[in-house]
């Protein structure tokens, strides 16, 4: 492989994450809550609390509503009983269960 080529590899390599980061926007307050008086969204307290039953006894750190590839969801962090930082995502339109891992 060239240097040429593999410089132009890398830049592509550079792109493609730079549109992935792109495509994820956090919404803030307002946002959050005129999509929610809308009907857009569901209430972040529902979904919390489906996001809290998948580990009974765990404390929320952190939930913040972003609009990713079209679609709003909820990022929620949890610290479960064992000591385990969960990151679940909900879809805020319908609750639908969209990823759920041990963060890093």
């Amino acid at each position: 492989m060239t240097v040429r080529s593999r410089t132009a590899q890398t830049l592509l390599i550079a792109l493609l994450a730079l549109c992935s980061l792109a495509s994820a926007r956090d919404l803030d307050q307002d946002e959050a809550l005129q999509l929610r008086q809308q009907g857009v969204i569901l209430p972040l307290e529902q979904l919390l609390q489906s996001a809290l039953g998948r580990y009974p006894g765990a404390k929320l750190l952190e939930a913040e509503l972003e609009e990713k590839h079209d679609r709003y969801e909820y990022e929620v962090e949890l610290l479960t009983p064992e000591g385990v930082v969960r990151e679940i995502k909900l879809d805020a339109t319908n609750g639908a269960l969209l990823k759920d891992e041990e963060d890093d």
